[in-house]
C-alpha cells in the first residue's frame, strides 16, 4: 500500500465571480426599478444577465464554495443564482398571471431569506455584511411596493416604495462591486489594498 498522501488541489475563490454577476443583475434591474430607464428599454438586457451572469455564474460559483467547504457562500450563491433564473423564466412565461399581492409575498420570502444570510455573515466581514443588509433591505421595499401597487402585476407600475427599493438594490449592487474587487485586488497583490472591514 503507497503511503503517498494525494497532494490538494487548489481552487482559486470563486466568491469575485458570484458577486460580480450579482452586482452587475442587480444593478441593471434597480434602475429599472428606479425609472432611471423603461422597463421595454432594458428588459431583454436585465433578462439575458439574469440567465448568464446573474443565473448561470452565481450556480457555478456556488458550486465551487461547496467544494472549498464554505457553507454561507454555497448556499447564497447557489440560492441567488436559482433567483435569477426563477426572475428569467418567470418573466418570459408567467408574469402576465400574477398579482401585486403575490409578487409582495414572493418579495418578502427572498427578504426573510437574504436575513438569515446577513445574521450568518456577522462571523465574516463587513463589507459582506452591508451587502447582504442592504438586500434585505431592498427586497422588503420591493415587497411594500407590490402591495403598494395592487392589482394585476405590471412592471410598468411607478409606486414610490418600487423607487426605493431600486436605490437601495443599487447600494447593493455597487457594494457587491465593491467586495469582488477586494478580493481579486487584495489576493492578486497579496496584500490588503481595499478593506473589507472597517477599522476600530
Amino acid at each position: 500500500m503507497s503511503t503517498e498522501s494525494t497532494p490538494t488541489i487548489a481552487i482559486a475563490d470563486p466568491a469575485p465571480l458570484g458577486l460580480l454577476g450579482f452586482g452587475f443583475t442587480t444593478l441593471m434591474l434597480s434602475f429599472v426599478n428606479t425609472g432611471s430607464f423603461k422597463v421595454a428599454e432594458g428588459a431583454a438586457l436585465v433578462l439575458s444577465l439574469a440567465l448568464f451572469y446573474g443565473g448561470g455564474a452565481q450556480l457555478l460559483a456556488g458550486m465551487w464554495e461547496f467544494r472549498r467547504g464554505n457553507t454561507l457562500g454555497a448556499t447564497a450563491f447557489t440560492t441567488y443564482g436559482a433567483f435569477w433564473l426563477v426572475i428569467w423564466y418567470w418573466f418570459n412565461h408567467y408574469s402576465a398571471a400574477a398579482t401585486s399581492n403575490a409578487v409582495g409575498f414572493f418579495f418578502l420570502g427572498w427578504a426573510i431569506i437574504t436575513a438569515i444570510f446577513a445574521l450568518a455573515s456577522l462571523k465574516t466581514t463587513h463589507a459582506l455584511f452591508a451587502v447582504l443588509t442592504f438586500l434585505s433591505l431592498t427586497f422588503l421595499f420591493l415587497a411594500f411596493g407590490q402591495w403598494q401597487a395592487k392589482g394585476p402585476f405590471n412592471p410598468l407600475n411607478d409606486p414610490g416604495l418600487t423607487k426605493v427599493g431600486g436605490w437601495l438594490g443599487v447600494v447593493t449592487g455597487l457594494l457587491a462591486w465593491y467586495l469582488a474587487a477586494a478580493i481579486v485586488v487584495n489576493a492578486t497583490h497579496k496584500r490588503e489594498l481595499l478593506p473589507v472591514n472597517v477599522k476600530r
